[in-house]
């Protein structure tokens, strides 16, 4: 009776934990145009509030340092739209011409193909199979514009952009005031001084991830840059800047970097090496940037296991799309901080970090009996 009873509570337990993680994605799903901006937010508030207590110690007050701060990012964003909204057009203004010669491309290749599923249609309709008569009739849907949805979508970018500059300030002008009412509220010592160091220990992460991956991700835009100026691509300060900003996506930033490369290259090069150059220049640049400098300077600070990083991105990419890709790493590295500090989920952070060196070299069966 006792063994049924255990197995019945733990069955209640784990239907409680499903519908609860269900809720919750669920909430983050249908929540994600209030809760976006909010997490990039804070995250910014992680990257920039060791700077603003700077300040502090500089006798500038807090509400004038964050202000600083905030017109210091409006004034970047503004600057490189401008700068890049020439670039941009351009590139939009020849993408029809770019698809069509891509498309031309390609159907070069599968011609055989099509011309043998063309003999067989006409086969078909010969021997009575196929009739013009009793075809369905063709209905065109005729959809919102690509000039409307781009204009929509940055009228959303622009609203999110504000909104996340106006909780930044308030995030960073308020200082620890979260943290202490936190601290305040939990009745225990001990978990107050476990609270203080989940905050400094994340905040410490992030800092350090955002700082660095900004700065190898600048290092990186300016060598393609250079790379694409070099081969003649036009727009090459663009290409810089989506490298900056797409290697912030871990596995699918730099295919789809590279897949642009390469469509963008058809349309411009008549020659198939010099088309492979374009996409093979960033792969390279890649390949040294993930490789070598990012291994240098990050190290293990943010050991994500592959498996777990890949799965998160994907889970977050569902619930909050492109923003959701951009500040993945950043959020699952949150949770595992957060899982390290309490006992009780210490299991999920173990699942979410990388593999240990010894294990590494170890066999599974010597590392279990270790």
């Amino acid at each position: 009776m006792a063994d049924e009873s255990d197995t019945r509570t733990t069955g209640a337990t784990i239907a409680i934990i499903v519908i609860a993680s269900l809720a919750v994605a669920y909430t983050l799903y249908f929540a994600r145009s209030f809760l976006v901006p909010i997490a990039f937010a804070i995250l910014l508030d992680f990257l920039f509030s060791p700077l603003v207590r700077g300040m502090q110690k500089l006798y500038l007050p807090m509400s004038a340092g964050a202000a600083l701060i905030v017109f210091g990012l409006i004034a970047i964003a503004v600057l490189g739209s401008y700068t890049l909204s020439g670039p941009a057009q351009n590139m939009l203004r020849d993408a029809p011409a770019t698809i069509a010669r891509v498309q031309g491309e390609v159907g070069k290749v599968f011609r055989p193909l099509t011309e043998v599923t063309t003999t067989a249609s006409k086969a078909a309709k010969e021997v009575g199979v196929l009739s013009d008569s009793t075809s369905p009739a063709e209905v065109t849907v005729v959809g919102p514009s690509v000039a409307s949805k781009l204009a929509g979508t940055a009228q959303r970018m622009l609203a999110g952009f504000f909104q996340v500059a106006f909780l930044l300030f308030f995030l960073l002008a308020g200082g620890d005031l979260f943290l202490e009412k936190t601290i305040r509220v939990i009745p225990l010592l001990h978990d107050k001084k476990k609270a203080v160091r989940i905050a400094r220990d994340v905040e410490s992460a992030v800092s350090v991830y955002l700082i660095a991956n900004l700065g190898i991700n600048l290092m990186a835009g300016v060598m393609v840059g250079a790379a694409m100026w070099m081969l003649d691509m036009p727009n090459p300060i663009l290409w810089g800047v989506l490298t900056v900003a797409l290697e912030f996506i871990p596995f699918v930033g730099p295919l789809l970097m590279m897949g642009l490369l390469a469509v963008s290259a058809v349309g411009v090069y008549d020659s198939f090496g010099r088309i492979l150059l374009v996409p093979g220049a960033y792969f390279v640049v890649n390949l040294i940037q993930g490789n070598i400098v990012t291994t240098l300077v990050l190290g293990r600070r943010l050991a994500l296991n592959s498996v777990a990083l890949f799965v998160g991105l994907a889970f977050w990419f569902w619930v909050w799309g492109i923003a959701g890709a951009f500040i993945g790493v950043p959020l699952m590295s949150i949770i595992k901080i957060c899982c390290d500090h309490i006992e009780a989920l210490h299991w999920i952070g173990e699942f979410l970090g990388a593999r240990d060196e010894p294990t590494r070299t170890a066999s599974l069966p010597d590392a279990l009996t270790a």
